[in-house]
């Protein structure tokens, strides 16, 4: 597949876990752990936007266990089933986007509004990560840069050692793939911050258009990475 869809997948991870946090009380769409962590925090000082964090987990795990059971039969790295799960993946954040925009300001973080918006989108960033570990095994993962960044530095590490060309490539090529995925992501958090900044939750309006582009990528003729 062509080598500019996982960038454009990590772009669109950050993007919507700032534009998330920032506008849902704090809930991260695509990010596991930073809902535990804000869900301990949340309970700990009493404040609202429980519930969305609470339904974050088993909705995105949820999501991911139906997905796999009616695409058990898709071999991982299939055209076909990329080009499926990007097109669902699209249509959520539409929904969740315009859910975003029609709904806000979001008054009550417990409130349904929010919380069918969050789902809507923990449901979009599920379908993403899925189809990212099934189909773009090789690519680093497009949400979890903490794995990502201990790589980098674990072939930083050996890459000082001075070992021989055939014994270093490998790390070379990782660490090349690994950095753009960094830079993707941070660029996509930055992205969100400034627009949701200037225009508020209108900045929902730009990853269906993220997801419209991952899908004509999938479509389009496949490339060597």
């Amino acid at each position: 597949m062509r080598p500019a869809l996982p960038v454009l997948l990590t772009l669109t991870g950050g993007y919507v876990d700032t534009s998330g946090f920032l506008a849902l009380d704090g809930l991260f769409p695509a990010h596991v752990t930073g809902n535990f962590v804000t869900l301990g925090a949340a309970l700990t000082h009493g404040t609202s936007g429980v519930i969305t964090k609470l339904l974050a987990l088993p909705v995105f795990c949820l999501t991911i266990l139906v997905l796999r059971y009616l695409t058990h039969k898709v071999p991982p790295g299939d055209e076909r089933g990329l080009r499926l799960l990007l097109v669902i993946k699209l249509l959520f954040l539409i929904a969740g986007g315009a859910s975003a925009i029609l709904f806000a300001p979001f008054t009550n973080a417990d409130g349904f509004p929010l919380v069918a918006t969050g789902m809507l989108l923990v449901i979009a960033m599920a379908i993403q990560n899925a189809a990212h570990r099934i189909h773009l095994g090789s690519s680093p993962p497009s949400t979890l840069m903490t794995g990502t960044m201990t790589q980098i530095m674990i072939d930083l590490g050996d890459l000082a050692h001075a070992r021989s060309g055939d014994q270093a490539r490998p790390a070379r090529a990782r660490l090349s793939r690994m950095v753009v995925a960094v830079c993707a992501f941070a660029l996509g958090c930055g992205l969100a911050a400034l627009l949701f900044a200037t225009v508020g939750t209108w900045c929902f309006a730009l990853p269906p258009l993220f997801a419209l582009v991952s899908v004509c990528l999938a479509f389009s003729t496949p490339k060597a990475a």
